[in-house]
């Protein structure tokens, strides 16, 4: 037990990532679907004609699992070389196969097909966490879809909106994001098999300059590794370009974005005491202020998300320095930056659902502030009205501007209450409006309800369609 305190173990594992995505992205996964790929390359070769055995392949088969990951790491150790590495230890437990292994191939063939089925794997697995969330904030939406609230326009009291329609538009990000999600991984494309610099040319030697059976190996390969034979490259280098790699993680980065802007919101709501994330029963704010309810769940997945949003930049370098067909600087990055890309949004997503499922929600302290402000917001309304009386426009404009500025200057510097509608009362140009009507919240929020009705027929049901079948587990927070 000790020992797990004595060297460094990311956060990522040990407090903000799902077993899930750390599964996805584990050695055992990775090393398990070398060799798969290895297994679909012999069977292949051995289908197009190659001299190899039906018992060589059945070998492999019958060991794609049981991986002795001491004794490859002692092969590298000496070989210097992970892709080597494993295919003498999968030769020491296949011998009769360990002559056909990678026959052709070059590390890239493993390391990049693999990768790709990682990363369709892992985009997956955000995608249905992101649709989770669509729909958590459209439960919220519908409930809250009528209670007026504040609105803000740069973060000053502007004309009113419903907590709901506030709600649509979190859900409307990360939807958008969604479906960029979805696009990426709809359009990935396998590498499959291409050798050193892409030619082919150990391929084409194997099979005596036969290009059909070259072609046909490709295609075998990439069916055997469930990809649809349409979404391969057409062309690569050593590796798969690693453009993708930027198209993937900046396409994380705009969900991060998304999730650091609902966040964010609901931060600066708990400051004004509208509505707050779920709070534990024993949980402590602040070990000096016991009255604290910090929204350290929301804080937490700002953090998180900007992590997330920083690493974007660095693949785009990576792939504008692969000099001519291939250099090795993007292995050492792409091990950082892919898998702590999809650890860090997995937990920011798990963390936001939890919020999101559990958002607190204070109706009173709502049509407070908003009443507060409110006088204010309906300045246009009376101004219309007056003028519907028979009242002059500029005369009404002047005099309700007047009025407002000093019942705003009382507000400020007296810390007196808006008194804006009472000193209205006494104005000749309001003669004959009812000034209690215009005070009606519902008045000022134009479509809100409707829109989020339209929100949750055209998007969240059909989203919830999509991804019906795909119900995701959401790790508890480590607090």
């Amino acid at each position: 037990m000790t020992d797990n305190f004595q060297h460094y173990r990311s956060p990522l594992e040990t407090r903000y990532a799902s077993e899930s995505m750390q599964r996805i992205w584990s050695d055992a996964n990775r090393f398990g679907l070398w060799r798969r790929l290895w297994l679909a390359l012999a069977e292949s070769q051995m289908e197009l004609g190659l001299d190899i055995k039906s018992s060589q392949v059945q070998a492999m088969r019958d060991h794609l699992d049981d991986i002795d990951y001491e004794s490859a790491a002692a092969h590298e150790k000496r070989l210097r070389h992970d892709v080597m590495a494993h295919v003498h230890a999968f030769g020491e437990v296949a011998p009769e196969a360990s002559g056909i292994i990678h026959l052709g191939a070059t590390s890239q063939f493993v390391n990049c097909n693999a990768e790709l089925m990682i990363l369709r794997e892992a985009m997956q697995l955000i995608a249905a966490k992101t649709a989770a969330i669509v729909e958590a904030i459209g439960r919220f939406a519908d409930e809250w879809k009528a209670l007026p609230t504040l609105g803000f326009t740069h973060y000053q009291p502007a004309q009113p909106v419903t907590v709901g329609r506030r709600a649509i538009t979190w859900a409307q990000d990360f939807w958008l994001a969604l479906e960029d999600l979805e696009f990426r991984c709809s359009n990935l494309r396998f590498r499959g098999v291409r050798g050193a610099t892409g030619t082919q040319a150990s391929f084409l030697s194997l099979f005596d300059g036969d290009e059909a059976k070259v072609d046909q190996l490709d295609e075998l390969v990439t069916s055997k590794s469930g990809w649809p034979v349409d979404k391969r490259l057409p062309v690569t280098g050593q590796t798969y370009p690693r453009l993708v790699d930027a198209q993937i993680t900046n396409t994380l980065a705009v969900l991060a974005a998304a999730i650091h802007k609902c966040a964010t919101d609901i931060r600066l709501l708990s400051n004004r005491k509208e509505i707050e994330e779920p709070f534990g029963k024993s949980q402590i704010g602040s070990s000096a202020m016991p009255y604290k309810r910090n929204p350290m769940r929301c804080e937490r997945a700002c953090g998180m998300s900007r992590f997330v949003m920083s690493l974007a930049s660095s693949p785009l370098q990576t792939a504008s320095t692969q000099w001519f067909e291939r250099t090795l600087d993007d292995s050492a990055n792409r091990r950082l930056v892919l898998p702590e890309s999809f650890l860090a949004l997995d937990g920011c997503l798990d963390i936001m659902r939890e919020v999101l499922d559990g958002l607190v929600v204070y109706p009173e302290t709502i049509r407070a502030n908003l009443e507060a402000e409110l006088p204010f917001m309906a300045s246009e309304e009376l101004l219309m009205e007056a003028v519907r009386l028979g009242g002059d426009r500029q005369e009404v404009h002047e005099a309700i501007r007047r009025h407002a500025q000093e019942a705003a200057h009382q507000v400020k510097s007296q810390g007196s209450s808006n008194d804006l509608i009472e000193r209205l009362r006494g104005e000749p140009l309001m003669k004959g409006i009812d000034l209690d009507a215009l005070m009606s919240p519902d008045r000022y929020v134009g479509r809100s309800v409707s829109q989020v009705d339209q929100f949750m027929k055209n998007v969240v049901s059909l989203v919830r369609g999509r991804y019906e079948d795909q119900q995701v587990e959401v790790t508890p927070l480590h607090v």
